[in-house]
């Protein structure tokens, strides 16, 4: 089995890991904005704006929390008790628009690569806020579980001990992979067009 065969079937076994804790299927006003994202995350975007038009082997510092993986999904699923999906849909919002801004700060304003990484910064903002008026919606301001709090407090400390250099495409590419199964009732059915 070939490397790249491996890590296929890793992601869909954390995938297929993860899939009985979604219990709530995601609001239909929520998948337009996803697909959306979904379309500006597709790999030949990745690989232009954030392997190509970097420097060979460049990274960027990010905390340890911020390379959040189907992995991570997985664990946090397993040692968190009263983890919701809305929790880590959160937590994936926020790791992402992190990820989007630090990346945003080391481009040059003339960079090729920092229009789309403001792009992507921008629609992840209105996906939040879409998500934001659901949960709002739906009544659930229930308070995340503590290991979800400590998450947050670590990502936005810049003073936290932990960082870790990671190359921005890779960074990116955890996003997309995270993103499908996080919110995986948006993309098992065709896109509707309006």
């Amino acid at each position: 089995m070939t490397c790249s065969a491996a890590c296929l079937m890793g992601l869909l076994m954390g995938c297929l890991w993860v899939m009985p804790m979604v219990k709530t299927s995601t609001p239909a006003d929520l998948c337009k904005p996803m697909h959306t994202l979904k379309a500006s995350l597709n790999f030949t975007n990745r690989r232009q704006y954030m392997k190509h038009n970097f420097p060979i082997n460049y990274t960027i510092r990010v905390h340890y929390e911020e390379v959040f993986r189907v992995s991570n999904i997985s664990r946090l699923k397993a040692h968190v008790p009263g983890l919701q999906l809305g929790d880590l849909q959160e937590l994936w919002l926020l790791v992402n628009q992190e990820i989007l801004k630090k990346v945003v700060r080391v481009l040059p304003e003339r960079h090729p690569s920092r229009r789309y990484s403001s792009n992507l910064e921008d629609l992840l903002r209105k996906v939040q806020q879409v998500f934001q008026t659901v949960r709002d919606r739906q009544h659930e301001e229930s308070e995340p579980p503590e290991q979800i709090q400590e998450i947050w407090e670590r990502v936005w400390d810049p003073e936290a001990a932990g960082w870790k250099w990671v190359k921005p495409k890779a960074l990116l590419d955890n996003c997309y992979r995270t993103m499908h199964c996080l919110f995986s009732d948006c993309f098992q059915a065709p896109e509707q067009e309006d």
